[in-house]
């Protein structure tokens, strides 16, 4: 059975854009599942006490604030796995005090165990890198600042 790797790209953008733990298709002969890992799914749970305790000491929130104003943060597009290089073996794609210009690919986010190359959005210079290397990461989450 073969598909289309666009096709597979797509339903899984769907899957990690919609909060879907799976998504299954059947045409004719064809079929097609597409499941979270376990570490997709228990990453969410890990990430909750962070904001109960944002809550419970406000303190922090002004500390994050000031984080913010060094650079402009650039953020996953999905839950995955941060990858700072195309290999282990290989240099990462950019290290702190490193100038990029917009569309510079700047790390990898895997999902799905599709490596997904993620773009800078706009250009300048890394300040800080948020994330360490196979670390699990969030929809939304900063992985690094650009200021």
């Amino acid at each position: 059975m073969k598909f289309d790797i666009d096709y597979v790209e797509k339903l899984a953008k769907v899957l990690a854009d919609n909060s879907l733990t799976e998504i299954s298709l059947e045409d004719g002969e064809q079929a097609i599942t597409l499941r979270k890992e376990v570490m997709g799914v228990a990453a969410p749970v890990a990430a909750a006490p962070a904001p109960q305790q944002v809550q419970t000491a406000p303190a922090s929130s002004p500390a994050e604030q000031k984080e913010v104003k060094k650079g402009k943060p650039l953020t996953s597009p999905m839950v995955g796995t941060f990858y700072s290089a195309p290999s282990p073996d290989a240099e990462p794609f950019v290290t702190v005090g490193q100038t990029v210009k917009e569309g510079d690919v700047v790390c990898i986010v895997e999902a799905m165990k599709l490596m997904n190359e993620i773009e800078a959005e706009f250009s300048g210079k890394i300040v800080e890198i948020c994330v360490q290397d196979g670390q699990p990461v969030e929809f939304g989450q900063v992985l690094m600042y650009i200021e």
